[in-house]
């Protein structure tokens, strides 16, 4: 596990227009222009996001034409899953140990 890269996917969604650029993705594959043009920031901007998605390691790209499609990286968000799984469990855990706790009575 790389945490460097790890900390690199989850501070690329700390940001509201990538997050909303990875949920459009998670609808279908699409190129800059069609992000761009559901989103309240230029396709400039929008290709700037997918740069640091992409160095994130969250989305990939391929050529079709004379336009680059971007897709998500179905294995990359498995690991951020993994994670959150992880957290989940040890968080489950220990609600549950404090839940058996015993309690001292006054």
């Amino acid at each position: 596990m790389d945490a460097n890269r790890d900390a690199d996917r989850w501070g690329a969604l700390g940001d509201g227009t990538r997050l909303a650029i990875v949920a459009r993705l998670a609808e279908r594959p699409q190129a800059v222009g069609q992000l761009a043009a559901g989103l309240p920031v230029s396709r400039s901007a929008v290709s700037q996001h997918l740069k640091i998605l992409k160095d994130a390691g969250l989305v990939e790209d391929v050529a079709e034409g004379t336009r680059r499609i971007y897709r998500l990286n179905p294995v990359a968000l498995a690991a951020l899953r993994d994670q959150l799984d992880t957290y989940w469990q040890r968080a489950l855990a220990a609600y549950v140990d404090a839940a058996e706790a015993p309690t001292e009575e006054a």
